[in-house]
Formats: C-alpha cells, sequence, structure tokens
C-alpha cells in the first residue's frame, strides 16, 4: 500500500480541536476539586450527610459526567461537530422522508441481540466476575434496561435523518432475520465495532474507581519535600485524566457527535497487537507474568537514587513529563478515544511530533522508571534478561503501531497526508524516518525496457 506524500508542506488539520479535550480535562478536575473538599463544602452550605471526602465508585463514574458533558456541549454548541458530513447525517431528511419501520426494527433487533451476545459472553469469561472487573459488570448490568428503552427512541430518530439507514447494524439484523441485501463485509463492520466497544469498555469502567479514590484521598501535606511521593502522585493523576477521558471515548460513540466508529482495525494482526497489551492476556505475558518478566529483583527509581535529592527531583519531573504526554495524547481525542478504531484523524497535540505520542512515552517511562538494567540480585543475568524482555515489550507496540497505520492509511486520505508529512517534518519520527531510509534504501526503479 503507497502513501501519498504531502504537496503542500503543511499538517493536516485535525478532526478534533485541542480545545474538546482540554474542556473535559476541566471538568474532570472540577469534580476532583469537589470531592476532595467535599466536607468543607458540606459543612458550608449544611447540607445533610457524611462530611468526608467522596472517594467511593459511585464518585469515580460521576467524574466520567463531569468530563464528557463539557466535551459534548463544545462539540455539538461550538464545533457543530453534528454537521460534519462525516456523520453521514443530513437533517433536512426529517421533514421530506417517509419513516420506514422495518429497517428500524431490524437494527433495533440487531442491537438488542448483540448487547444479549456481548453479555454472554462476559458470563463465559472467568476474569470478568473477579476483582475490579466485578464493578465494571455491576455498572453493565444496572444501565442494561435503560439503555434498551432509550435504545428505541434514539434509533427511531437517527433513521429520520441518516442519508443511509442501512447501517452495518441493519446488515446483521437483516442476517438474522433472513432479509436480502445484506452484506457480510458490513456484518463483519458491525462486529468488529462491538467486540472493541464490549471487551475494552469493561476494562476501562474497571479501572476508573481505584485511581480515582487515591486521588482524592491523598494528603498533599508533605509532598513538597518528597520527590518521590510527590512524582508518584502525579503519575496516578495523570493517569486518571487518561483513564477518566478515555473510558468517555469507548462510551459516547454517537453518530450525532461524529464520534462513532467508522471502522474497526480489519486486520487480525492488529488485534493480537491490541489486545496482548490488556488483561486477561497480559497478566501472563508482561509484568510479573511468566514470559516477558522484565522486573526480576528490580526496585524502582526512588530506590536507587535514594540519598541523592538533586537527581530525585531531576528524575521526577521527566517521569512526570512523560506520563504527562501520555495523558495528553488520550487528551487530545476529546470524545473519540478508543483502541483498534478509526474516528477520525487526529494531528494536533502531541501528535503534531510523532504519529505514537502515548506508545513513546510509554514505553519510555517504563525504562526510565522501572531501570531494569540496574538489579538487586547482583546478577547480570537478571539485568540482561530483564532488558531484553523490555525490548521485547517495546517490540509490541511497535508491531501494535504499525498495525494502526496500516488500518488508517487504508481508511483516510487526510490520514495518509498526515503520514507524509509526519515523515518529513516531525519533531521525532522525521529524524526515525531518516534513519530507516538511511539503514534500509528504497529499491530503485526497474529499468524500463528500451523502445
Amino acid at each position: 500500500m503507497g502513501t501519498s506524500t504531502s504537496t503542500t508542506g503543511v499538517r493536516p488539520a485535525s478532526d478534533v480541536s485541542a480545545m474538546t479535550g482540554f474542556v473535559g480535562l476541566l471538568g474532570l478536575l472540577a469534580w476532583i476539586a469537589i470531592c476532595r473538599s467535599w466536607p468543607d463544602i458540606a459543612t458550608a452550605l449544611d447540607l445533610p450527610g457524611p462530611r468526608e471526602r467522596m472517594s467511593g465508585p459511585h464518585a469515580a463514574l460521576m467524574g466520567l459526567v463531569f468530563a464528557c458533558v463539557p466535551m459534548v456541549l463544545w462539540s455539538v454548541f461550538v464545533e457543530k461537530v453534528h454537521r460534519n458530513p462525516s456523520t453521514g447525517i443530513d437533517w433536512s431528511l426529517a421533514r421530506r422522508r417517509k419513516r420506514d419501520t422495518s429497517v428500524t426494527w431490524t437494527k433495533l433487533g440487531s442491537l438488542w441481540i448483540t448487547w444479549m451476545i456481548i453479555a454472554a459472553l462476559y458470563c463465559l469469561g472467568r476474569w470478568y466476575w473477579t476483582d475490579s472487573y466485578a464493578f465494571a459488570i455491576d455498572v453493565l448490568a444496572t444501565a442494561v434496561a435503560p439503555l434498551v428503552l432509550l435504545s428505541v427512541p434514539y434509533v427511531v430518530w437517527l433513521d429520520r435523518v441518516m442519508i443511509e439507514p442501512r447501517d452495518h447494524s441493519w446488515h446483521f439484523g437483516a442476517m438474522l432475520s433472513g432479509q436480502a441485501g445484506w452484506d457480510p463485509e458490513q456484518v463483519k463492520k458491525h462486529w468488529r465495532a462491538w467486540i472493541i466497544k464490549g471487551f475494552f469498555g469493561a476494562f476501562m469502567i474497571s479501572i476508573v474507581p481505584p485511581g480515582f479514590a487515591h486521588i482524592v484521598d491523598a494528603e498533599l501535606a508533605s509532598l513538597a519535600t518528597d520527590p518521590v511521593a510527590l512524582g508518584v502522585l502525579t503519575f496516578e493523576l495523570l493517569f486518571v485524566i487518561d483513564v477518566q477521558i478515555g473510558t468517555v471515548g469507548y462510551l459516547v460513540t454517537m453518530r450525532p457527535l461524529d464520534a462513532h466508529i467508522r471502522s474497526g482495525n480489519p486486520f487480525l494482526s492488529g488485534w493480537l497487537a491490541a489486545l496482548i497489551c490488556y488483561p486477561p492476556f497480559v497478566w501472563g505475558i508482561v509484568g510479573n507474568g511468566l514470559v516477558f518478566n522484565y522486573e526480576q529483583n528490580t526496585r524502582d527509581w526512588g530506590y536507587w537514587f535514594a540519598g541523592n535529592e538533586t537527581l530525585l527531583w531531576i528524575w521526577a519531573g521527566w517521569l512526570v513529563f512523560l506520563t504527562a504526554i501520555y495523558a495528553w495524547a488520550t487528551v487530545a481525542f476529546g470524545i473519540r478515544f478508543s483502541n483498534l478504531t478509526y474516528r477520525g484523524v487526529i494531528t494536533n497535540g502531541p501528535y503534531a511530533f510523532t504519529r505514537h505520542p502515548a506508545y513513546v512515552s510509554k514505553n519510555l517511562f517504563w525504562w526510565c522508571s522501572v531501570l531494569p538494567f540496574l538489579v538487586t540480585s547482583d546478577s547480570y543475568v537478571d539485568a540482561i534478561r530483564n532488558s531484553f524482555f523490555l525490548l521485547c515489550v517495546n517490540g509490541i507496540y511497535y508491531w501494535r503501531a504499525k498495525t494502526e497505520e496500516a488500518h488508517l492509511l487504508l481508511e483516510d486520505a487526510k490520514y495518509r497526508e498526515y503520514h507524509a508529512w509526519m515523515s518529513e517534518h516531525g519533531l521525532l519520527t522525521a529524524p526515525l524516518e531518516r534513519l530507516r531510509r538511511a539503514i534500509v534504501p528504497r529499491p530503485a526503479p526497474l529499468a524500463q525496457p528500451a523502445e
């Protein structure tokens, strides 16, 4: 597959503005501040109930609302994303199109059966009934009845204005009901999107409460003199931002917001590279797993640099910087973040410097925080093993990045232009691309036969 080259030398405009994620970030931080200050707020307003910080799981879920609502309002009322051609919506059709109830009921049946199948898969997956996953399943089970009820007016309303109401959901419903005209490729598209939402949605919800509780309950008094504690708490806050904004992205995949999943990654290699990085698969592979364990007999940076205050502050700042890039890479998506999907092209924020800022910063963070080449066993074997296996993990993320690029190059001319622009102008990408070309030069064109 070839890639186009940028003819203007200008980075393509992003499909999501920087302000979308920023207002969501402000909403989330405001809610965290309210939760931390709740004892004082409740006392000042003489409110009933306990006078303690709100750090429970329901408060964590409310953080999703505080992050989501500002982004949705900004997207609709300021950026007017509902008018984008990429929504596949023509709002004028509501006045002149005759209602086709057969299409609507086919889609509703498809949607409900899809949810039933996903629920059955949750039941079969033993890991969904343990630890934090159990919380996610409780949340989703509580949401089922409201979602079924709300899906009826939503689909009825949306079908009146969609340019092509027979979307991938209709094709799956038509297949199930034996109607003519359904396309197997559209059915695959339907299931790729819903497997992504089902798998990653449950995972994201499961990890929302722990980090949120830690941030709300944290005591700040002694942090100013402790670079390790301050650094760790800052990492956790940035990870909370990443998780909260990312979870909103999985939940708000709505066409009127132009946040729908336009396609799931069609490549098996892309799915393998992504899923290997998440539970339950990651439990037996990386970290403390038995395959790529890069933390054997290691201690963190705070242990190795103890006693050197200056180096501790410098290292904490460097790790905070890397984590901030990682969180920024999620915030830049606004309401469109999700793995394995094409939902538009992001070219601003950290994506102006490299195509994969989250992967670059995450992998550098692992090297700089774990320091796998320093071991408490004084064993060169442990140091070599740890370093080798972290390199293997880095390789998985490189593989994952390339499968994502292949998906987006296939889907969008704007991404092909962005990909080419980054190869020439990206702060990190361009030097690496020049190095790659020097090491692996492109083959010379075949000689043309003589006339």
